[in-house]
């Protein structure tokens, strides 16, 4: 893993070796919240991504306070190193990675294959919850330059145009089309309009994993990319539809590859496929 730009990944190995260290906790993230319940790494603490992450009546996420208030409940340390892991390739993991970035959340990891590895090596997993004291973590000050929003992506065309900029479209083929409106086998998120932001490369985020679930290497990683144009001399926007697989898409190019200027853009599809006057392109034709 020392191919990667930062030194953000540890493995399933590390983390067995490290599970009784008293500064290294682990979260677990997943989009099935029911999974932690099932069983989960001995000490793990469970962050639920929508629950505890987002604002409970507007479209945003909780403020840098409430962020706080939820470590020192969780009863993390600032001094701590914080594994991350979840389910699906750590796509909710990648996701509170970046939230907590974008927070100004230091120490942050992301136990490499997630979930998935962990359980297809047998390891030890426990339906125990931890007790853990709760603390008063410090405050924090986010990092804008990691978010970007729906004016600054309209503002960020024009530099795509340009070949200045790049736009990374995550999800599947079908929704960059328009032919569908949400991913297949999940509810229509109230989306009115299919199709992309004008000038947006299509790179599905689960082009950057393995079948286990690990991330593919660097070399691998930057000819994906690079494939597509995305480069790291460019100002990169990354989206999806409500930014949870262009979290994990964000994390290999700004932590994996060390691309100096990514911005995730959290409205993603149903803020830009339902905002008026906003334009789209859409390739998928009905014959």
């Amino acid at each position: 893993m020392t191919d990667y730009a930062k030194d953000v990944l540890v493995s399933t190995d590390w983390v067995a070796e490290h599970l009784h260290d008293d500064n290294v906790r682990l979260v677990e993230v997943d989009e099935d919240i029911l999974l932690y319940d099932m069983g989960h790494i001995p000490g793990a603490v469970k962050l639920d991504w929508q629950g505890d992450l987002w604002h409970p009546v507007e479209r945003d996420f909780i403020t840098a306070d409430r962020v706080s208030e939820l470590l020192g409940r969780l009863g993390l340390r600032e001094s701590d190193t914080i594994v991350l892991y979840g389910d699906k390739s750590n796509w909710w993991a990648a996701y509170a990675y970046w939230f907590l970035t974008y927070s100004g959340v230091k120490g942050l990891k992301l136990m490499n294959g997630g979930r998935q590895k962990w359980t297809a090596e047998n390891r030890e997993v426990t339906t125990d919850a931890p007790q853990y004291a709760p603390t008063t973590y410090p405050a924090l000050t986010r990092d804008e330059s990691l978010r970007a929003y729906r004016d600054e992506v309209k503002a960020h065309l024009e530099g795509v145009q340009q070949g200045q900029n790049a736009l990374v479209d995550v999800r599947s083929p079908d929704e960059f089309s328009g032919k569908v409106t949400h991913m297949p086998n999940y509810p229509q998120e109230g989306v009115l309009r299919g199709g992309h932001i004008p000038g947006a490369r299509n790179i599905p985020w689960a082009k950057a994993t393995n079948e286990d679930g690990t991330f593919k290497s660097a070399d691998e990683l930057q000819a994906l990319y690079g494939g597509e144009d995305v480069t790291s001399d460019k100002d990169v926007i990354t989206y999806c539809r409500i930014a949870e697989r262009s979290s994990h898409s964000w994390f290999v190019l700004r932590e994996l590859l060390g691309y100096p200027k990514v911005r995730n853009y959290d409205g993603s599809w149903t803020e830009w496929g339902n905002g008026v006057g906003l334009p789209i392109e859409k390739s998928y034709r009905e014959e």
